[in-house]
């Protein structure tokens, strides 16, 4: 996926994420941004409508080399469109710093969800406050390396 990624790429609509993902690239390092002061990691997946690429900075949730992406949206009723994106094609390509590398995401529930949810809530607190905003059950995706 990476070799075409900047002809391909389509910035977000959200503000937020255009400029994290702007200062990403330019500093060459996820370390450029934070989410409330916490680290987090660009997700780079194709869009499950329109093709294109997408980019995404998610919460920092590392564990032995897999990290969780957790479809928050903040305790929004719905789920944010990039897990729609990772539903239909799963390969992504994760930052961390200044390492990328190539994953595949995998939605995960019972005792593995409940493992990456606790993991979750340590590195980023407030994801436990967003549960309770809503009646969703907020999606926890694990991404394993490729290579």
């Amino acid at each position: 996926m990476t070799a075409k990624h900047d002809e391909d790429y389509v910035p977000s609509a959200e503000g937020w994420v255009r400029e994290q993902v702007d200062k990403v690239t330019e500093a060459g390092t996820t370390d450029a941004v934070s989410i409330q002061g916490m680290k987090v990691v660009l997700l780079t997946m194709r869009g499950a409508k329109s093709g294109k690429i997408r980019k995404v900075p998610v919460m920092r949730v590392e564990h032995d080399g897999k990290y969780a992406a957790f479809a928050s949206l903040g305790g929004a009723p719905k789920h944010p469109v990039w897990y729609y994106n990772l539903q239909a094609d799963p390969k992504v390509t994760l930052q961390d710093g200044e390492t990328v590398g190539e994953y595949v995401a995998r939605e995960v529930d019972g005792a593995e969800y409940d493992e990456w949810w606790a993991r979750g809530v340590d590195a980023y607190p407030p994801y436990a406050e967003y549960q309770t905003k809503t009646t969703r059950k907020i999606p926890v995706f694990v991404l394993e390396p490729t290579n």
